[in-house]
């Protein structure tokens, strides 16, 4: 039982809203290298959302990695701070990192 909750540990959420589609594209190709480096595994990409409260962008990712510390190493990482920076005219994101059960 305790197994099934580990998909809700140590994972960065993004919330986004894509006003750049080109941009993003570029974006994604170098954040998708930093998930590379950093084992992330992805649990939610897109797809559908139903809203049940409050506003929440169109987009939505979870990435789960194996603590928080590498979570946030991904984060601050040379590879995705490039991407950071593509992502800043590419998008309006609201990121989080969760530390779960």
């Amino acid at each position: 039982f305790n197994n099934s909750f580990a998909y809700f540990r140590n994972n960065i959420i993004f919330n986004v809203n894509v006003t750049n589609p080109e941009q993003s594209d570029a974006y994604r190709v170098l954040s998708g290298q930093a998930m590379q480096e950093y084992n992330a595994e992805v649990l939610v990409r897109g797809g559908d959302m139903t809203v049940l409260e409050g506003q929440m962008y169109t987009r939505t990712v979870v990435l789960k990695f194996e603590s928080v510390a590498q979570a946030r190493a991904f984060y601050d990482s040379e590879t995705y701070r490039k991407a950071r920076e593509l992502r800043k005219d590419a998008a309006i994101a609201n990121i989080a990192i969760v530390e779960g059960i």
